[in-house]
């Protein structure tokens, strides 16, 4: 999901603060889905651009900083993105992986593949400052991993609301 401006530059700030160096490839993102089959790409694209074109830009809580073990991410609250993505699972049940199967889980990785240790001493740090906050949903983007890095193929801009 693509998030408004003000989210992706503070959440591109926490990743440039926070991320191996060597491993930070991608700006900050909300993953729906990670592997959808690209012999059905055209389809995808598709019923991503119809779903878009009636799909309202969505208000998202930023709800907590969550510790994932050997990383840090800002967890994400929002019915209509639950409803959103349990939507497209039911679309492309057929072809979903077991990890995208599950529940979403929403959130945006801040830091990722650290020892335990140092993953702890950033989930403290950005605990003691840290307040719930607004984002915004702005619309769904489509990436091809290419073995390493990941080549960007399409964006679909959610309607606008009075959010």
């Amino acid at each position: 999901m693509e998030l408004d401006a003000e989210s992706s530059l503070f959440f591109n700030e926490q990743r440039r603060l926070y991320f191996p160096k060597e491993r930070n490839f991608l700006e900050a993102h909300l993953t729906l889905f990670h592997h959808l089959p690209p012999q059905h790409l055209e389809e995808i694209q598709q019923e991503i651009t119809q779903l878009c074109q009636k799909q309202e830009i969505m208000l998202l809580q930023v709800a907590e900083v969550r510790m994932m073990g050997r990383g840090v991410a800002y967890k994400l609250e929002s019915e209509t993105l639950q409803q959103l993505h349990r939507h497209l699972q039911e679309l492309w049940q057929p072809w979903l992986t077991p990890q995208d199967r599950q529940k979403l889980w929403a959130h945006v990785t801040v830091q990722n593949k650290v020892a335990p240790d140092k993953a702890r001493e950033l989930h403290q740090h950005l605990n003691v400052t840290f307040e719930p906050f607004a984002a915004t949903g702005v619309g769904l983007q489509l990436w091809a991993y290419q073995g390493g890095p990941w080549q960007w193929l399409s964006s679909y801009p959610l309607q606008k609301s009075d959010l």
